[in-house]
């Protein structure tokens, strides 16, 4: 069993390095100097393990890797300017053009446009299926598949896949396993326990905390991290600047202490939205009336802050008013921090507004803010359009 409080504030902390200070340095550097022609040669064979350019290895950034990758229980990791970069990255990593991948549908956007913008152009194919049916991923699978690609759950309808099932399918046929693993943290689900390959985070949610980054992060195994190390990470440059890392290490000494908190402040929340006769669906994976609650409860620790309701109105100046009207959540499209956020699913366009994604469909992060002032400022709203 990892030891979660050890991992955080002691795990690749040197101290005795840098003057036994109780923070890390920041190493906010791009080059690192050598003694000698010989010295140097070394660094340049071996750059994966050596201080040659910040592009690939950094001080600051190398003890937050270690510590993500002991949370995820993997053996090595990599820290991307964004979970974007760092999705972008592990995909390309494991395709070659005429290869295909299989994704659950609804996924997060961006993710949605690598496959079905950029990956095409190269020759990649990507089938969507209904991820909460694990025979849909049997179905899916060609000759030529190299990745299956999980959001369990996905980001705005909150469908889970049975991720160990889905690991075995994938290691029978040979097949590289990829989860973003963004939405529970590693503190709430452990994808590597259930034979996940590579697992991915927007480290701007809960892993920096603070809404002060933008960031994210693979994790696997020392081959695969290698693999991509070599290739995507230091060709496409898509690295955390060791300010980020060091800020991104500040957010995670109060990671434990943020997921339990708002596992309780989501709980009541999500009891009392359950109960407002304004509200048709709470999606949410550990309601209870959640039609996948016993596999959330099988996969996922705890609640984490993010989920979507449906209003019973479909009026679209209602349901704006309704969020207008919203003071303790804020409106924006990110999550993860210390505020309360809310996000209609009618900002979208047209062509999203589809696979679930009605007008109707709100989604809500609650974030450190107590759970009486959440639910005041949601009666409120709830009183505009009644």
């Amino acid at each position: 069993m990892k030891d979660i409080s050890y991992i955080i504030n002691h795990l690749g902390e040197e101290r005795e390095k840098y003057s036994n200070a109780i923070t890390p340095p920041l190493f906010q550097t791009s080059n690192f100097a050598f003694r000698d022609v010989e010295e140097l040669k070394k660094a340049i064979a071996d750059e994966k393990n050596s201080l040659v350019y910040s592009r690939g290895n950094n001080p600051t950034v190398e003890i937050l890797c270690k510590k993500i990758a002991a949370l995820e229980e993997t053996e090595e990791a990599l820290a991307f300017a964004s979970g974007m970069a760092a999705i972008s990255a592990a995909i390309i990593s494991f395709v070659n053009n005429g290869d295909h991948i299989v994704c659950v549908r609804n996924n997060y956007s961006w993710t949605n446009m690598l496959m079905t913008r950029f990956l095409t152009r190269f020759g990649v194919e990507t089938t969507f299926v209904d991820g909460r049916d694990t025979e849909n991923f049997k179905k899916a699978i060609r000759k030529n598949t190299r990745i299956i690609y999980l959001e369990s759950p996905n980001s705005l309808t909150f469908e889970l896949q049975d991720i160990e099932a889905v690991a075995a399918i994938a290691k029978d046929a040979g097949i590289t396993t990829l989860i973003d693993n963004s939405y529970s943290s590693p503190l709430t689900q452990s994808p590597a326990a259930m034979g996940i390959d590579i697992i991915l985070h927007s480290a701007s949610k809960y892993l920096g905390g603070h809404s002060d980054i933008v960031a994210g992060m693979i994790c696997g195994s020392s081959e695969n991290i290698l693999r991509i190390f070599k290739n995507e990470y230091m060709g496409l440059g898509g690295i955390i600047s060791p300010f980020n890392a060091w800020l991104m290490l500040r957010g995670l000494r109060t990671l434990q202490a943020r997921i339990d908190r708002i596992a309780i402040t989501t709980t009541k929340v999500v009891e009392y939205l359950e109960n407002h006769p304004m509200v048709t669906d709470v999606l949410h994976p550990l309601s209870k009336r959640h039609p996948q609650y016993s596999l959330a409860v099988k996969q996922m620790l705890k609640p984490t802050g993010l989920f979507s309701i449906r209003l019973a109105v479909t009026d679209k100046r209602k349901i704006e008013l309704f969020v207008n009207s919203l003071r303790q959540f804020i409106i924006g499209v990110s999550w993860g921090g210390h505020e309360s956020l809310v996000f209609p699913a009618l900002s979208f366009d047209d062509q999203r507004t589809k696979d679930g994604y009605s007008n109707n469909l709100i989604r809500f992060y609650v974030g450190l803010d107590e759970p009486d002032s959440l639910i005041r400022d949601l009666d409120q709203a709830f009183s505009r359009i009644t």
